[in-house]
């Protein structure tokens, strides 16, 4: 079995920091991505911030700038810094991870998704 955990959600006022985390674990062999998407009330999940395993990041124009992604490959962690933070920011965050893991069977390669983390962004 293998396992996304986020962590570090909450409320924060506009113009304030706030830093995501998502660990994997269980029987990863590698990671080839992770990154973090929104959704927002009424409207549909979109891509944040991901960064792949040979080094090419990717930002939503809305967060070019603000948010930096991270990771700690030792740890299968991804991390998300979140400067000057604006309401419309205001979502649930979910990590997603696309890796190699073993089945007991065989390897197997697919996205994964951790739970959300609600980050609410108000004064």
């Amino acid at each position: 079995q293998v396992q996304l955990v986020a962590s570090g959600g909450g409320l924060v006022q506009p113009g304030g920091p706030l830093r995501l985390s998502c660990a994997a674990s269980g029987s990863i062999f590698s990671i080839y991505a992770m990154g973090w998407y929104r959704q927002a009330s009424g409207k549909q999940r979109e891509l944040v911030a991901r960064s792949t395993s040979d080094g090419v990041t990717t930002y939503a124009e809305s967060v070019k700038g603000r948010f930096t992604i991270s990771n700690d490959n030792a740890k299968n962690t991804v991390y998300q810094k979140m400067n000057s933070l604006k309401p419309e920011g205001a979502a649930v965050y979910s990590c997603n991870a696309n890796f190699r893991r073993w089945s007991g069977i065989k390897y197997i390669r697919g996205d994964y998704w951790g739970q959300g983390t609600q980050v609410t962004v108000s004064s």
